[in-house]
């Protein structure tokens, strides 16, 4: 039977902490600009004057500039798509949704491919792997719950299946630490891009299931009838 709580999906985002609400803006910006950044490196090709483990990264990634731009432009739409899903959930036209899954199964499918490419290897490969099925999974549930008109359920996995997919720009400031401070560490990308993948998309998914989790709790508790001193021969 579906659940019917349209206040309370209304409700779900502009109640949020703001803390949250800052933390996926920062993720829907850093997201958008790596996309800017590498379609403007695939197209203009390595800058002369970056740093030699930058030039690296994008010869790495031009080497299969067709496969990256599959992955790279859908996921930007449906990043861009987001904050309507997020912040509008009970007004979008139909064909956000026409769009919105369609483009989310061809970022986490093309995920997969580019995974073969991983340039912190199976440490990397793993985390894409793992966090890539979490998403489509997700996005899959929401999709059947969107089918059975199941409102409350459907927007549970939506958010579930973009907390994870902006996981991907929450490993960006993870590398920009590995970066920093790798003159210390003598760290290179292959080494530690696998652990920033890793700690990046936890860092999302254990966020969003923690908050989740306290939203459900709170929901139930008011919707629990508070009954103090029945009168005796009072039915409950």
């Amino acid at each position: 039977m579906p659940s019917p709580f349209p206040d309370a999906i209304r409700q779900d985002t502009t109640r949020s902490p703001l803390w949250l609400r800052l933390g996926f803006w920062i993720c829907i910006v850093i997201s958008v600009a790596v996309v800017l950044r590498r379609i403007y490196a695939l197209v203009s090709g390595p800058a002369s004057n970056a740093p030699p483990q930058l030039a690296a990264l994008d010869n790495v990634f031009a080497s299969h500039a067709v496969l990256t731009l599959a992955h790279i432009l859908p996921a930007l739409l449906f990043v861009l798509l987001v904050p309507v899903i997020v912040f509008r959930p009970l007004s979008q036209p139909s064909w956000i949704w026409r769009i919105f899954y369609p483009l989310g199964a061809i970022v986490g499918f093309t995920a997969y491919v580019m995974s073969a490419f991983s340039v912190g290897g199976w440490t990397e490969r793993s985390a894409v792997l793992l966090f890539d099925s979490l998403f489509l999974f997700s996005l899959t549930r929401a999709w059947n719950f969107h089918r059975h008109r199941d409102i409350a359920l459907e927007r549970h996995w939506q958010l579930r299946a973009i907390a994870i997919l902006l996981g991907i720009a929450t490993t960006r400031p993870v590398m920009g630490v590995f970066f920093a401070t790798a003159l210390l560490t003598h760290l290179v990308p292959q080494q530690f891009f696998g652990i920033a993948f890793w700690i990046g998309f936890s860092i999302n998914m254990l966020v969003f299931e923690l908050w989740i989790r306290s939203v459900d709790r709170n929901r139930s508790r008011s919707a629990v009838p508070l009954i103090r001193n029945p009168q005796p021969g009072s039915s409950v």
